[in-house]
């Protein structure tokens, strides 16, 4: 697939949406989904880690960046469908893949449903979903559903980031959702996150499974990622120490080198 390197396209998926993807570097393919309601600019502070053994390949989810907008479709199994898209569409059998978030619930039907396309799995800062889950406290989703963008946004930033971190890293961030998103895609986003629940396939994932997860997170509580863990068979479990939603970004250095290990 070097043809493919360094270039963006679009595929046509479930109801005809088309799905963008971007590809970068070179090596063993490593696909990175994003969280609820942003596009493939979420991986952009830590994309290029992964680069001297991966070639990594994004996408908009639909509802974001490049990608349509439907009406409809939007739940975790049409996600992971796409994702098979653009695997198909890019010729790639097998390959490595890294879900946070929202796109870490998507990266667990895919390994679900598809055991023969992934060869390993990362899933950070996620959760099972249902009723096993658990669940941020009341205060988390009263910051969440205030009527102003502007205080929603603050808050979210905090959700992502500690207040340090901030400091020395005034932004702008990628992780707190794709501004041009319309107002019915977002929903969408919100109710097929709200909706999943892997809980009693997860032990049918086959493929050798880290679980990443900051053990400061209030949006989505550590504890989900004991349960993954426990869950999935084998699974090794890795805690942040103080970081929050956006591990990732924040402890870079730490939680990539994690990931490029267990990876190789």
């Amino acid at each position: 697939m070097t043809d493919t390197d360094g270039r963006d396209g679009f595929v046509r998926a479930g109801g005809g949406a088309r799905i963008a993807y971007q590809v970068r570097g070179g090596g063993r393919a490593l696909v990175l989904l994003a969280g609820q309601s942003n596009n493939h600019h979420w991986w952009d502070a830590v994309r290029e880690d992964f680069h001297p053994a991966h070639r990594t390949v994004t996408l908009d989810p639909r509802g974001t960046g490049a990608s349509d907008k439907p009406q409809h479709g939007y739940s975790i199994s049409e996600f992971a469908d796409d994702v098979i898209a653009v695997l198909d569409a890019l010729g790639l059998d097998r390959v490595d893949l890294y879900g946070t978030s929202m796109g870490g619930r998507v990266a667990q039907w895919v390994a679900v449903r598809h055991p023969e396309r992934v060869r390993r799995l990362v899933l950070g800062c996620t959760s099972p979903g249902g009723p096993h889950a658990a669940q941020p406290d009341a205060s988390v989703r009263q910051l969440l559903a205030q009527p102003d963008p502007v205080a929603v946004r603050e808050a979210l930033a905090d959700l992502m980031y500690t207040p340090d971190w901030r400091a020395r890293n005034p932004g702008p961030y990628r992780t707190l959702g794709d501004p041009d998103m319309p107002r019915h895609a977002r929903h969408g986003h919100l109710v097929a996150s709200n909706r999943h629940d892997a809980w009693e396939q997860l032990p049918r994932v086959t493929a050798p499974t880290l679980v990443l997860h900051g053990d400061a997170d209030r949006l989505t509580p550590p504890g989900n990622a004991h349960l993954l863990a426990d869950r999935i068979p084998g699974a090794a479990l890795h805690l942040v120490a103080g970081a929050r939603h956006a591990y990732f970004e924040e402890a870079r250095e730490e939680a990539g080198r994690v990931v490029r290990e267990f990876l190789a």
